[in-house]
């Protein structure tokens, strides 16, 4: 099979990219070996959050601040600033509506009923001006009885420290019986399933009606609109009180919606999407990436004129940590780190860990290094780069989507 480009890596990075290619034309395939990191999502993307453990106000003017080897920097100040005013219009077009700026964080409740600096925010969500500040007096926070992935009293702990009387509530409806019975079945997904199919949305406004009278404010999880994106307006439309959603744990409803938007709107445009394959290797000609082969497709070689390395970092085994060795499991790569294990953590556990620096090295055009010689169409893009700690910063998916659209400029050169 013969394609213009084809991306290893179906996540954040690998459909940003392979959507911006597709609209200017370009035929893409991506190979995604299975479920992302956007199944985690939390309902907000950060472009940078803090810098040396400070807090960061302006993303942009911050970015200045980090060393030359970070990604942002070798993408440059007036690209990441243009690419991070693209990514709202990219994800607007696959039907994904955010609220947030570059220039300027806002700020977000976070699970545990603390607030968190953020880019851009999902409009399922509530997004503050100032940190430390709630616009209520008394909240009540609701759950589903028996779905143990939404943690009420963090929530309420957390609330009460900005100065907010907090009532947790549990809410009982026999469309959730079934599901109720066993724990690994009560998840956020199967629960917004049932709204999806439109029989319990109204019964549950009533309830959470009857139970938040004395309420400024109704905190819920965010188990609402996974293949019905008018669930939610839906929801705040029927209770008489503002509603605020708050993520739950993992598997994310609004990440796993956000998923299937972008890989339509990656399909619409004529991609093609290989779900469930893995590349085992490539060939290589001349300083070139010919081919690549992949578990399903056996001896049918996919062709391209470029290849993007967009397969994430050591979760998603994008690069791996062998007992004496990291290395890229695919082609080989050289990799940008240290080769003494001893060097790769420190001992304090919340200190700002080496290993999560490392990543595929890549010259000044993100394209990938082999024996310290640049592979001419093989580019990387995502948090298989090295150079950051997105954890610590609060900037993975910023690098992911701003990286990702670079590396399809320079394809589109």
């Amino acid at each position: 099979m013969k394609f213009d480009t084809v991306i290893i890596g179906g996540g954040l990075s690998g459909l940003t990219c392979g959507i911006q290619l597709a609209e200017q034309g370009i035929t893409c395939a991506i190979v995604s070996s299975g479920q992302s990191a956007i199944h985690f999502f939390s309902g907000s993307f950060d472009l940078l959050g803090k810098v040396e453990g400070r807090e960061v106000t302006n993303p942009l003017e911050s970015i200045k601040m980090l060393p030359p080897s970070h990604p942002y920097q070798r993408v440059g100040h007036h690209n990441v600033e243009r690419l991070a005013g693209e990514v709202p219009r990219l994800l607007a077009r696959a039907g994904l509506h955010f609220s947030g700026m570059a220039e300027k964080n806002h700020f977000v409740l976070t699970p545990m009923g603390t607030m968190k600096p953020t880019w851009l925010t999902l409009e399922d969500f509530t997004c503050f001006e100032q940190n430390g500040e709630l616009p209520w007096k008394r909240a009540t926070v609701l759950n589903f009885k028996g779905f143990l992935d939404f943690h009420t009293l963090f929530i309420k702990d957390g609330l009460t420290r900005y100065g907010v009387e907090v009532q947790t509530r549990d809410i009982a409806m026999k469309q959730f019986e079934a599901i109720r019975r066993n724990p690994s079945e009560m998840r956020s997904s199967n629960i917004a399933k049932v709204f999806d199919a439109g029989d319990a949305l109204n019964q549950f406004a009533e309830k959470v009606n009857e139970l938040t009278e004395d309420a400024d404010v109704v905190i819920l999880p965010a188990v609402f609109g996974l293949f019905n994106t008018t669930v939610t307006a839906d929801l705040k439309a029927r209770v008489k009180k503002p509603v605020v959603l708050l993520p739950a744990l993992p598997p994310s409803t609004p990440g796993i919606r956000s998923q299937i938007l972008l890989r339509q709107r990656f399909q619409e445009l004529g991609g093609t999407y290989l779900l469930g394959d893995i590349v085992q290797e490539g060939e290589f000609k001349e300083g070139r990436l010919q081919n690549i082969t992949t578990a399903n497709h056996g001896d049918i070689k996919l062709e391209a004129d470029h290849f993007v390395l967009a397969s994430g970092s050591f979760y998603s085994k994008g690069i791996v940590a062998g007992p004496d060795k990291l290395y890229d499991p695919i082609f080989g790569l050289d990799i940008d780190g240290e080769s003494d294990r001893s060097q790769w953590f420190d001992k304090q556990l919340f200190n700002d860990q080496p290993f999560m620096h490392y990543g595929v090295k890549a010259d000044e055009h993100f394209r990938a290094l082999l024996n310290g010689q640049p592979i001419e169409n093989l580019y990387v893009a995502g948090s298989v780069l090295g150079g950051a700690n997105p954890l610590k910063e609060g900037s993975g998916a910023g690098i992911c989507m701003v990286t990702a659209l670079h590396v399809a400029e320079q394809i589109l050169q």
